[in-house]
Order: C-alpha cells, then sequence, then structure tokens
C-alpha cells in the first residue's frame, strides 16, 4: 500500500543556489533570442498543439481520489508537444508532452488550472539540479570550452553521457511513445510519479522525419486516447523522492485518460498555446511538485517566463 511517510531533503542555502542555478538558463534563453527570437529556454521547438479531454475515471482506490482526481470528470486540456532542443526531428532529443488542464474543481476549490509536464525518459541520470546546470553548460559550449569543462568535472561528464544515450534510444512518434514525470508531485497527504502510456501500438516508420505530420495524420484517421497513470511512493529504498535516476518499484495505477480527438492543425490555436505557461508549479494544493530538483525547476522557470517577450494569457 502506499505511504504518506516520504519527506523531502532541503539543501543549505538551497534558494540562493537556484537562484544563481536560473541564470544559466537565463543566458541560454538570451543566446537562443538572438539566432532564433524571443521564446523559452528550453523545449522551445513546438511540434504541436492539440485540444483534449482529461476524463478522470471512477472507482478510484480512496488513495488515489485526491485534488482533481477526487471525483470522476471530464475537463477540457490543451496540449503541448515539444523537441528539447532545435535540431530536426530524427535528432537525439527529450521530448515534452505538456498538458494543461482546465477548470478542474478539488474538495476545496473549484475552477482550478492543473499542469502536468512529462518527458520522453523515466528516469533522469543526475544527482540534483547542480548537475542538471552542468550539463546545460558542457552541451551548450564551444568544442574547446567544453573538453576543459568535461577534463575538470569527470562525474559531471560521465552524467551527461549516460543522459545522452538515453535520449539516443529511438523514438518513433508521440502517439506510441510513453512519457514520464520524473519526479513526484504530491497526491493530497500521498506522493506519485506520473505516467502516460502510448495511445497507440502501431508505429510508422516514417513518423521520425516529421512527428508533426504523424500525430496529425493519426488524427485525421480518428480519436486517441492515452492512459494517465500514477505510481505511489511506498519507502525510500522502492520509491525514493529525491533521486530522479531510479526507477521506482511500484505499481501504475490508472487514474485518468487524456483524450484527444479528431482535428487538424490550427495556427491560431497554436500561437495561443505558444504563449501560454505550462509550469508544474501551475497546480492544486493537493499535487504541488516535490524534490530539490522540482524546486530549482521553479526559480529557473520563474526567471524564463519573465523573459520572454510574449503576450501573457488572461
Amino acid at each position: 500500500m502506499p505511504s504518506t511517510e516520504w519527506r523531502e531533503t532541503f539543501l543549505p542555502d538551497e534558494s540562493t543556489r537556484h537562484a544563481e542555478q536560473a541564470h544559466v538558463f537565463s543566458e541560454l534563453q538570451r543566446q537562443r533570442l538572438k539566432k532564433h527570437g524571443h521564446g523559452r529556454a528550453l523545449h522551445r521547438k513546438q511540434v504541436a498543439a492539440l485540444r483534449a479531454d482529461f476524463v478522470v475515471e471512477e472507482g478510484l482506490p480512496e488513495y488515489a481520489r485526491q485534488g482533481i482526481f477526487a471525483f470522476p470528470a471530464v475537463h477540457e486540456a490543451h496540449v503541448r508537444l515539444s523537441n528539447g532542443n532545435f535540431s530536426t526531428d530524427r535528432a537525439p532529443d527529450i521530448r515534452g508532452f505538456a498538458i494543461k488542464v482546465l477548470g478542474a474543481s478539488t474538495p476545496s476549490a473549484a475552477d482550478v488550472e492543473q499542469n502536468f509536464t512529462l518527458v520522453s525518459q523515466e528516469t533522469l541520470k543526475v544527482s540534483g539540479s547542480a548537475d542538471v546546470v552542468g550539463i546545460v553548460e558542457l552541451s551548450t559550449s564551444t568544442p574547446g570550452t567544453a573538453l576543459r569543462k568535461a577534463a575538470a568535472k569527470p562525474q559531471l561528464t560521465r552524467s551527461a553521457v549516460a543522459n545522452f544515450r538515453d535520449m539516443a534510444k529511438p523514438f518513433s512518434g508521440f502517439a506510441t511513445h510513453d512519457f514520464f514525470s520524473i519526479m513526484p508531485i504530491t497526491f493530497g497527504d500521498y506522493a506519485a510519479r506520473l505516467k502516460l502510456c502510448a495511445a497507440s501500438t502501431t508505429i510508422n516508420k516514417e513518423a521520425r522525419r516529421d512527428l508533426a505530420a504523424d500525430m496529425y495524420a493519426r488524427l485525421a484517421d480518428g480519436d486517441l486516447e492515452f492512459l494517465f497513470q500514477a505510481q505511489f511512493f511506498e519507502d525510500e529504498i522502492r520509491t525514493p523522492i529525491e533521486d530522479s535516476s531510479v526507477r521506482w518499484d511500484a505499481p501504475w495505477v490508472p487514474v485518468a485518460r487524456l483524450r484527444v480527438s479528431r482535428q487538424t492543425p490550427d495556427e491560431a490555436f497554436a500561437r495561443t498555446v505558444e504563449k501560454s505557461s505550462f509550469n508544474p508549479w501551475t497546480a492544486a494544493t493537493e499535487h504541488r511538485p516535490l524534490g530539490e530538483l522540482m524546486r530549482a525547476r521553479q526559480a529557473a522557470y520563474s526567471l524564463s517566463w519573465r523573459n520572454r517577450d510574449v503576450a501573457r494569457p488572461s
């Protein structure tokens, strides 16, 4: 059974560290602004913007009936599919599947917006936010600078190589790949990692040439339905809260479905989605992100959002 005995670990001077780390992403954003124009620091390349329904299942176990999952319901949702980098769809990358659930209700609040940000890797092989920043700096440096940094920090280099190997694994497309939260969120008094299961097992071998074309071709034929699952904390050995490199050893529990109905590309809607914020900290009080890595992400995201020269959604 899930446990409520989870704990977060807070580092000394954590807020100062996170503020300093956020400026690394701000500088990356500034560099990309010069070359590509205004936009996000990471996951700038929007592949597709989709309208969807987020359907909370009936008959959930009591421990899963928390926050927006407390009652069976159908909520409007916006979906943003993205590549982490500006490279072609064929290149190794971390893909993003972001979901904005609109107008949800919880036992304590109505009209709640809940954001889920998922990626194509189940784990991230880092020891904390400092490693993430170091890998970003390494990957965006000139070859000479990158070599010097790699020589000075061999452990960081090993971490970067391990994560690149995960990125290099074949990606069959957004409809046929699973997506994960990597870090957990709260589920009321419980904690859980999240998974969006592939909507189809039918692989299109040409999908990697054009990921958007693959998705819209499927949606021209019919609806797509993704199963949304939660994996609950049991103990620090099998389900560690802070360690993003560990694949949790606990059952996946279906809690919702993401239903993407038949649709074609909509340029106006795509602009709206591109201008929107998909922030995991935009969440019901029952579903706040957990862990040092996510607290660092909150600081970086806040600065990135202020730096984006886009109209803020009303």
